[in-house]
């Protein structure tokens, strides 16, 4: 069987612009994946990678990154009261982020996507649910679902949310799709925050960023023999919540410089181990 090599996009909130500066290097490395697997904000990142996998394509994705302003996502208003008061099933409207999202991708169906595309979503029974086809804009927005905060999203009669809330990882589902060799780009966590962030919205992704960790760290110490995962290097200490978007540059910038050193240390030739997140805790 011929080797096949997947990218892994983990979610993590705002802390998905590093995964630009991972990217950028990884093709500059020569690494070109035969397929793509996101969750959460990995989805829409892959998604839009699967549209244009190349070093241009990862240029202005970074310039979209940059230009993102927390409204552009998360448009908390007076009405976000009213939801609530209403008993409504989320916080925030999506109506914004599917705008952003319809606005950048290249293609209408998973399908049509230049490169493979895999998105993770979760059904209300905690079980993951592969989207490999189908309209890509609900695909990413069911995905990206965190619970509390966006409502879920309806496909082929289930209601889906945020691929993170899976027992089951994007990692796990590269391999059971024939990956041979992954590499794993992880938002990380904001491992130096000196207090508990501020605001629902914000404790509520930082606590899914600290999920995603964890489920990662499980995985990869259970990999079956014959499959190489690589796992590009989060970012740490860092201290920007999940929330902020105002620091895209800078982690982008960050992503890079980390990404390179790690590519030159022979990064992409070594087995990834659990402890590589682990070592963020300490």
């Amino acid at each position: 069987m011929a080797d096949r090599t997947a990218f892994v996009f983990a979610g993590g909130g705002s802390l998905g612009a590093v995964q630009v500066g991972m990217l950028q290097v990884l093709l500059e490395a020569g690494v070109r994946p035969d397929f793509v697997v996101g969750a959460s904000v990995g989805a829409i990142n892959a998604a839009y990678f699967a549209g244009t996998p190349d070093l241009d394509g990862v240029a202005r994705l970074a310039r979209l990154w940059e230009g993102l302003r927390r409204e552009d996502v998360f448009p908390f208003t007076p009405a976000s009261a009213v939801r609530l008061l209403l008993r409504r099933d989320s916080l925030v409207d999506p109506g914004r982020l599917r705008q952003l999202v319809a606005a950048h991708l290249a293609f209408g169906r998973i399908e049509d996507a230049r490169i493979a595309l895999h998105v993770m979503a979760t059904d209300q029974q905690g079980m993951s649910v592969r989207l490999s086809s189908g309209p890509a804009v609900d695909a990413v927005l069911a995905s990206a679902a965190v619970p509390g905060i966006f409502p879920p999203v309806p496909i082929d009669g289930h209601e889906l949310m945020d691929g993170a809330i899976a027992a089951n990882t994007p990692l796990r589902l590269a391999v059971e799709l024939g990956a041979t060799r992954v590499v794993v780009l992880p938002t990380g966590y904001a491992c130096a925050l000196q207090h508990s962030p501020q605001g629902a919205i914000a404790k509520a992704l930082h606590a899914v960023t600290l999920l995603i960790a964890w489920q990662l760290m499980h995985e990869l110490d259970s990999m079956p023999p014959g499959v190489q995962v690589h796992l590009a290097p989060a970012l740490c200490p860092l201290a920007v919540s999940p929330y902020d978007f105002s620091a895209s540059r800078r982690l982008i910038e960050r992503a890079i410089a980390s990404t390179r050193a790690w590519v030159d240390a022979g990064g992409l030739s070594r087995q990834a181990r659990a402890r590589e997140l682990a070592a963020h805790h300490h």
